[in-house]
């Protein structure tokens, strides 16, 4: 009897490594756009993935994306990263309009180092050393995955890729949004927020089955009894370029998933709302879902 259920076991073992063989899970690229608080929204993306335990195998990123696509290289959940958010982000009101917070991160009262010569009023440096602390990688090559950050040289315009070398120089450069964070020196070169020349990195995912890319750069309600102030009208400006990017991008070289994550009423510098942020993406979770099961399937 139990060498009949040993050969039965073995049977099944081996029908199931056919199946198995039959059909095997594509390599996946994940790209995490731009897009300031909006991007929070990768978290529900990476709970997806987290979902139907599927790793990425590469991911790039973008600013907010390029502090995310690391946050998860480094190993960290999804569930992790909300919570990272949400210890920082108590305090992260619009630094133009409003100041404060009784959180343990860094608020932006501690941010705010206004110096125009340096091109900046908020010094990320504390933010980059809360983030730090809770991974332990310091350089690319750390990272359980590999990962790409673009940031983009102010002189040419054209984009600077990192792959390898310090971490956090890399996301500072990649995050230093114009007016806001004064530019990163590296090699030579003045580096700006990625977002001005590549927002949504999914071309360089090489080398993959699969490239699924990530849009926040948001949206805007049309409502004509609203005047955008000042802030909005800088910001949602800078959106609508990267928008312009992406598109142009994508009529070149199209990710096989594309994904548009809405964010209404959604700040460069909410990242107080990061359940908020979620909760608006609901729909695009469910759209990512349904769309890598289709890709999964080998029916």
């Amino acid at each position: 009897m139990k060498s009949a259920l040993v050969m039965l076991a073995a049977g099944l073992l081996l029908v199931f490594q056919a199946r198995a063989d039959e059909c095997p899970r594509p390599s996946v690229g994940l790209a995490l756009g731009s897009g300031g608080a909006a991007g929070l929204a990768h978290i529900a993306m990476l709970e997806v993935f987290e979902e139907l335990d599927l790793r990425p195998q590469k991911i790039s990123g973008t600013s907010i994306g390029a502090i995310i696509a690391v946050l998860s290289a480094a190993g960290l959940e999804s569930g992790a990263i909300r919570d990272i958010f949400k210890e920082f982000g108590g305090s992260a009101l619009d630094p133009l309009s409003g100041l404060g917070g009784n959180n343990n991160g860094p608020g932006w009262r501690d941010l705010l180092d206004i110096d125009f010569n340096e091109g900046g009023i908020i010094d990320a440096e504390p933010f980059l050393e809360f983030i730090g602390e809770h991974f332990d990688a310091r350089e690319f090559e750390a990272l359980a995955v590999p990962v790409k950050i673009v940031a983009t040289d102010y002189y040419s315009g054209q984009s600077h890729v990192f792959a390898s070398g310090a971490l956090m120089p890399a996301i500072q450069a990649s995050m230093a949004v114009p007016g806001l964070f004064k530019p990163v020196k590296h090699d030579g070169k003045l580096l700006i927020d990625g977002g001005t020349s590549n927002p949504l990195p999914h071309d360089l995912l090489e080398d993959v089955d699969l490239t699924v890319a990530i849009d926040v750069t948001g949206s805007r309600p049309n409502d004509s009894d609203d005047q955008p102030g000042l802030t909005d009208l800088l910001f949602k400006s800078f959106e609508i370029m990267q928008q312009s990017i992406i598109r142009a991008r994508n009529s070149i070289q199209a990710p096989d998933i594309f994904i548009q994550v809405p964010a209404e009423n959604i700040r460069l510098m909410h990242f107080d709302r990061v359940d908020e942020v979620i909760e608006q993406s609901q729909a695009a979770v469910d759209e990512l879902r349904d769309a890598l099961h289709e890709r999964l399937s080998c029916d």
